[in-house]
């Protein structure tokens, strides 16, 4: 049966989605209609909450870029190809390919979720190399597909800006320590449930034999990652030995690590920006010279042009979301028809929902927290749990919406329409995961 769900699913993707910028421009027009039609706001009002609210994500957009680009240094390290490598070389059947993807990428995506978007990729085009008769799109899509358990791992947006000062529900409910998010009984649950469960769903997915797709022997050609020219590293001027230093690096990645020991022995949290400076310094030291992290991320910044265009919109759609109050009106509706048991199962769907419109975790912590927390705080469910039933809606639905798999697939030499089939397939059984975990923890 999931093979053939796969199978249709793909079918009506390849017919009907179109590309993520114009995805992202229909939706701007379909909130803006929204808007009029169920706030009574007038068009110019709501041109107004678009124009105004056009360029509000930018310090986000900078975070969530820099989460990719380091994830994306971090993976394309000397150290970690070789164990990419190394870990490509393990499975001898396809079936074999498809599950370890998805269970490293799982894995790789709760550490950090740009580290796990392209070493998953990367993976993938290592596996596809080396195992013949897999098919590629799969390969790919189990790549993606491992990206649901990022919001239970310690780069989750939600969790992480909860327990951020200066976050915009502070002062509303106050700070919620990530014991009570991500380390918390159900949210390990859950992360577990997706490691063991999401290789079994995409085991299910593969096409038959006479449907498979391997990957193009162009593609094999083109290294994701560029290196440095050998023309330049050969050169022995003062500036080509400093740019390669190993010294500098080391002592800067230390000093790096100096602060982070310093900054949680002092009573940090593990926020986005703690996140991200870890993945900085690391980086470098792997690296092991200036010059060479300065190429990986110069290449890992590539992945970002979505992020750079698409983020105005959806910063628009956000606005003309919360300042018309439609995003309170699809919430409200939700928390009003709730108890304290069916509350994070409704709040989870509508974060599901409102994901359409917000594809970022940040992003629904500002429209929904709001709404959420408050309601959560006076039917008497655990702040975490109300926190992390946002975080689950945006995760979970990410497999309808394209935004976040463009790394992926621009590693992958891939369109949107060759994934998405099988990505769609996969929230049935994420649904069953995290309303179990939301429901019974």
């Amino acid at each position: 049966m999931i093979k053939s769900l796969s199978k249709f699913f793909t079918a009506i993707v390849q017919r009907f989605l179109p590309d993520p910028l114009v995805f992202a421009m229909i939706l701007t027009l379909i909130m803006f209609v929204s808007g009029i039609i169920f706030t009574n706001h007038t068009p110019i009002e709501m041109i107004g909450f678009w124009g105004k609210s056009f360029w509000n994500l930018l310090a986000f957009a900078m975070q969530m870029a820099l989460i990719l680009v380091t994830g994306s240094a971090l993976a394309s390290s000397p150290y970690v190809k070789r164990i990419l490598q190394k870990i490509a070389s393990l499975p001898k059947t396809p079936a074999q390919a498809i599950m370890l993807v998805t269970f490293a990428a799982a894995v790789a995506n709760i550490i950090n979720w740009g580290f796990g978007l392209i070493v998953g990729a990367l993976l993938a085009k290592e596996v596809a190399k080396k195992v013949p008769r897999t098919d590629y799109r799969l390969l790919i899509a189990s790549s993606y597909i491992g990206f649901m358990t990022w919001h239970g791992g310690i780069s989750g947006s939600v969790p992480l800006l909860a327990a951020t000062k200066g976050n915009p529900m502070e002062k509303a409910i106050g700070l919620i320590p990530i014991n009570e998010t991500i380390f918390a009984p159900f949210n390990i649950f859950v992360t577990i449930a997706l490691i063991i469960v999401l290789p079994l769903m995409t085991r299910m997915m593969m096409p038959k034999d006479e449907d498979v797709i391997e990957i193009d022997p162009a593609l094999l050609a083109a290294d994701a990652i560029n290196e440095t020219s050998n023309d330049i590293n050969t050169q022995k001027t003062f500036a080509v030995r400093v740019e390669n230093s190993k010294i500098i690096a080391w002592i800067i990645g230390l000093l790096g690590i100096a602060y982070i020991i310093y900054y949680f022995m002092n009573g940090g949290t593990m926020d986005v920006n703690a996140v991200n400076m870890i993945m900085f310094f690391i980086g470098i030291i792997l690296h092991g010279s200036p010059l060479s992290y300065m190429q990986a991320v110069v290449n890992g910044a590539k992945g970002t042009a979505g992020i750079m265009v698409q983020f105005p919109f959806y910063a628009g759609i956000q606005g003309m979301m919360d300042l018309s109050g439609l995003g309170g009106l699809i919430t409200g509706g939700f928390v009003s028809i709730s108890n304290v048991h069916t509350f994070p199962i409704l709040a989870f769907l509508s974060s599901g929902l409102i994901n359409f419109f917000v594809p970022s975790g940040g992003g629904h912590w500002v429209v929904q927290g709001p709404f959420i927390m408050p309601a959560a705080q006076a039917l008497g469910v655990m702040p975490g749990k109300a926190a992390m039933a946002i975080a689950y809606g945006e995760a979970w639905m990410n497999m309808a919406q394209p935004f976040w798999a463009l790394p992926a697939l621009a590693i992958a030499g891939l369109k949107v329409r060759d994934i998405m089939g099988y990505c769609v397939t996969t929230l049935i059984v994420g649904a069953l995961i995290f309303g179990v975990g939301l429901a019974l923890f």
